[in-house]
This record gives C-alpha cells, structure tokens and sequence, in this order.
C-alpha cells in the first residue's frame, strides 16, 4: 500500500516523466546511475520505473540520512530495499586520510556489488554528493570497480531534470515542478580502459541525455 502512495507523491510533486532514449525498460540486471542534485533523486527515479522493474531495483543511498529517522528508515527498509552505505567511520566522521577513504571505498563496493545479488538492480549517484544542476561533476571511482566486479550488469545512464529545483539543497519542503527522467544506452568497460576514461565517458553518456 505504501509504494503506490510513494510513486504517486513522486509523480505529482516532479511531474517526472520516463524518457528512454537507445535503451527500453527491462526486468535484467541493471545499475541505474544519474546525476545528483536533490534528496529526491532517487524516489523520482525509482517511481519512473514500470512496477515490475521497479520492484527489483534497490536504491543506494547514505546511512546518515536515512537511518536517523524513523519514517525515513522505514521507508528505506520497507519500501525502498535501499542498500544503505557508509559515509562516515564508527566515530561519525568522515574518513581523512587516503588509507582510509580507499578502504571505505573498496568496503562500499563490494558492499553494493553483493547486494546486485542475482536478480537485483541498483541506482546510484557517482558523484558523490549533491550539485547545484548546473553541471555533472567528475564521478567517484565506485562505479568502475562496481562494473569490473559485475561485467554481467548493464549501466544504464540517466539524466534527472529539474529536480534541484523542487528541493534545493538545505530545503525542506518541496517545490511542484515539472521534472524529467531520460535513460540512456547501456554502456559497458572496454577492454584495456582505464578507469579516468571510463569515468569521463560515463560522465558525458549523463551529461548527452540533458534536454537540449
């Protein structure tokens, strides 16, 4: 009962609608990864999905946003399956030096990689952190290795629009606006490239969708 009443809010706060460009919705393994530029991102993309594919893809999303709060973790756990990761050590703070922030990150891949299992798709957000929707900025090293350790998954790129709009960074309430959701073809790691190239070609995969 819950889901529903989650697209729907989805739906009518973003007036999201799915474009699929070179790609079409199926049920196969798949790592949804899009540009980050609000909290709702991921509920809007999720809520573009058709209900089957939507049932199999779990969004990966920060602990510390999610977890404090009771409706939020409830709406994760329950509704989302949400592969929840770690930002921060034990100690609530974020990693500092490179040992660390290369351990976290290899943590949270294989983390996230386990959690494809085998019916599973995921999205993600290889930025890292929330921009102001003006640009794409450079992505994290987190889907390269994700894509090594599970070649058999397609990545799918995504372009959310407008949505820092409806709920800018530091906001709380949202804003109804029309909003778009486009995916993209299915890339894959070619053989030999290295992970900068990767990267910078996956970044631009996001970056071609946008509205021109």
């Amino acid at each position: 009962m819950i889901a529903p009443l989650v697209v729907a809010t989805a739906r009518v706060l973003s007036g999201a609608q799915a474009r699929w460009t070179g790609c079409v919705p199926s049920d196969r393994q798949r790592i949804y990864f899009a540009n980050h530029t609000s909290h709702l991102d991921f509920v809007v993309l999720w809520a573009a999905l058709p209900p089957a594919v939507r049932k199999l893809t779990r969004p990966v999303a920060a602990r510390d946003y999610w977890e404090p709060n009771a409706l939020r973790r409830y709406l994760a756990a329950r509704v989302f399956n949400a592969v929840l990761v770690d930002r921060h050590d034990a100690a609530g703070q974020p990693a500092r030096d490179r040992a660390q922030r290369v351990d976290a990150a290899r943590r949270t891949v294989e983390l996230t990689a386990d959690a494809l299992g085998s019916r599973h798709s995921l999205i993600v957000f290889p930025e890292g952190t929330r921009g102001d929707g003006s640009d794409v900025g450079p992505f994290k090293s987190g889907l390269y290795y994700l894509g090594q350790l599970r070649p058999d998954v397609e990545l799918v790129p995504a372009y959310l629009e407008h949505l820092n709009r409806i709920l800018p960074k530091g906001e709380v309430l949202p804003v109804p606006l029309m909003a778009s959701v486009t995916f993209g073809p299915p890339l894959t790691i070619a053989a030999g490239e290295d992970r900068g190239m990767f990267l910078e070609r996956a970044r631009r995969a996001v970056l071609d969708l946008r509205r021109t």
